[in-house]
């Protein structure tokens, strides 16, 4: 049985504003349902461990996908979720690939967790495949950060300085990701229209842009475990 760990964010806070963020539920629930329906197993972690925080607007109506239906009756998941273990607990060797979902969070705390950015160059030096979708990839940047010109080159996808600011949130971030990872020498490639699903595989790297793009980035994911 294949094992994949998923790595959430523990952040809550937004700047300039009283809303909070967290993991976008949608992000984290398609992908881990595609885990769980190809028969892999998911361990989820945290840099904080317990009860990752959750986007609240990801709960709201028109955010609820079939995934977060499927969660809310899942009594095992939702304990899953609610108890993950410490990022600085885990060995790539003990999985088989790595997926960091969005919401807002990581681009404060998982883009400057250097555990996190050990694991990553871990896992692809390791010849393990590395996802991320949304603001998934700025783990990305902690791993630059241990390997300075890691993404020099590097071919990826990320939710893009035009979503930022059609969602309104473009003034309470500290940095917008696509910039940020473009500085840092990355190419970011995004759909042609904001929100449209739009994945980018590189090597073992795999990135998605957006919600819509979470269960696309772990299908491929799983194509690439399974060599189709």
């Amino acid at each position: 049985m294949k094992k994949i760990l998923m790595v959430l964010t523990s952040h809550s806070g937004m700047e300039n504003t009283d809303g909070k963020t967290g993991v976008w539920l949608g992000e984290f629930t398609d992908p881990y349902y595609e885990f769980i329906d190809a028969g892999y197993q998911v361990t989820l972690v945290s840099p904080k461990g317990g009860r990752p925080p959750v986007d609240p607007v990801s709960e709201l109506t028109e955010n609820i996908t079939g995934s977060n239906r499927r969660y809310q009756d899942d009594e095992a998941a939702k304990t899953a979720f609610s108890q993950t273990h410490l990022l600085n607990q885990v060995k790539s060797e003990d999985f088989d690939a790595v997926f960091y979902p969005g919401g807002h969070g990581p681009i404060w705390d998982l883009a400057q967790d250097n555990n996190s950015g050990i694991l990553i160059l871990d896992f692809l030096d390791a010849g393990k495949p590395v996802a991320a979708v949304c603001h998934g990839p700025a783990a990305l940047i902690s791993a630059d950060r241990q390997r300075p010109g890691f993404l020099k080159g590097k071919i990826i996808s990320a939710f893009s300085n035009t979503e930022e600011t059609l969602v309104g949130r473009s003034g309470n971030v500290p940095y917008l990701l696509q910039t940020k990872l473009e500085e840092l020498g990355a190419e970011v490639k995004t759909a042609l229209v904001p929100f449209l699903s739009h994945v980018e595989k590189d090597g073992l790297l795999i990135t998605g842009q957006n919600p819509l793009s979470a269960g696309p980035a772990a299908k491929a994911l799983i194509d690439l475990l399974e060599g189709s």
